[in-house]
């Protein structure tokens, strides 16, 4: 669809009304939030990002959103692959299901685990605690943040016909081989991007992770959740700098995916 300049009162209207809202809602929260952090200095700032505790509390989002990354790299892929490629009993409900994670509250989400691998649950460990530790943290995590690699590449893979396959069947290659030479160098651009929104999600997450985990202080607290901590704790200065190290954090995120978005895919034909 071409683009048309805007002519007339009622586009330059409702393109005010817009930039009004995204002020209110994006602009304005994240401007009293930087001048709340910086009011006492730039010193503060820092020193309140240096404390053990926020220091652990990036290690545990960045370990998790990097784990439920990875994983879900893989899952989505293989569920992409499956729904796309096959046909089986059920198809529909299971291409329902992806999207769960969209409907269901993470709080929720939180609150089955414990119910699922608390000390009384349905799966109760022996050995290795899951409930209120850091397994169920990346369990919840990697639920919340299942559907994107998922829905970033099926409809490319939707696209994709089969004669280049064919053809490296042909000439001996395996399906691995096929597959990791001829249709991810095809699909490598929803995959990055359905990487980094995975990431993304993962690390705002703040309900499921708060459930599963129990937000033990120093040991299951995120940074989202130590920002809700330093709240009840009347501590300003670490709620306002962490907040907003994570809105830096979301900036470089959004910044990775508008180049992505605007990057060209490439085909193996290419």
């Amino acid at each position: 669809m071409r683009e048309r300049e805007l002519r007339g009162p009622l586009p330059l209207i409702l393109l005010a009304a817009v930039l009004v809202y995204a002020a209110v809602l994006l602009l304005a929260p994240m401007a009293a939030i930087v001048s709340s952090a910086f009011a006492g200095g730039v010193g503060k700032v820092i020193n309140a990002l240096l404390l053990p505790d926020v220091l652990l509390a990036f290690r545990m989002t960045f370990l998790l959103a990097l784990g439920a990354m990875l994983i879900n790299t893989l899952a989505g892929t293989v569920l992409a692959w499956v729904l796309v490629r096959h046909n089986f009993p059920g198809k529909r409900l299971v291409d329902a299901l992806v999207d769960a994670p969209f409907v269901f509250s993470p709080v929720i989400v939180g609150y089955a685990l414990i119910l699922m691998f608390g000390r009384e649950g349905w799966f109760a460990p022996t050995v290795v605690q899951i409930a209120f530790a850091w397994p169920a943290m990346l369990l919840a995590t990697v639920f919340v943040s299942l559907p994107f690699v998922t829905r970033e590449i099926q409809p490319v893979l939707a696209e994709l016909t089969l004669e280049q396959e064919n053809a490296a069947y042909t000439l001996g290659a395996n399906r691995w081989t096929t597959f990791r030479r001829v249709v991810v160098p095809q699909i490598w651009h929803g995959l990055l991007y359905g990487m980094v929104l995975t990431f993304a999600r993962s690390v705002g997450e703040f309900g499921a992770v708060a459930v599963a985990g129990g937000a033990i202080e120093r040991y299951t607290e995120t940074a989202t959740i130590y920002v809700f901590r330093a709240m009840h704790d009347r501590n300003p200065i670490g709620a306002y700098s962490v907040s907003v190290a994570l809105g830096v954090l979301s900036i470089g995120i959004l910044v990775v995916m508008s180049l992505l978005r605007r990057r060209p895919s490439h085909t193996a034909a290419d």
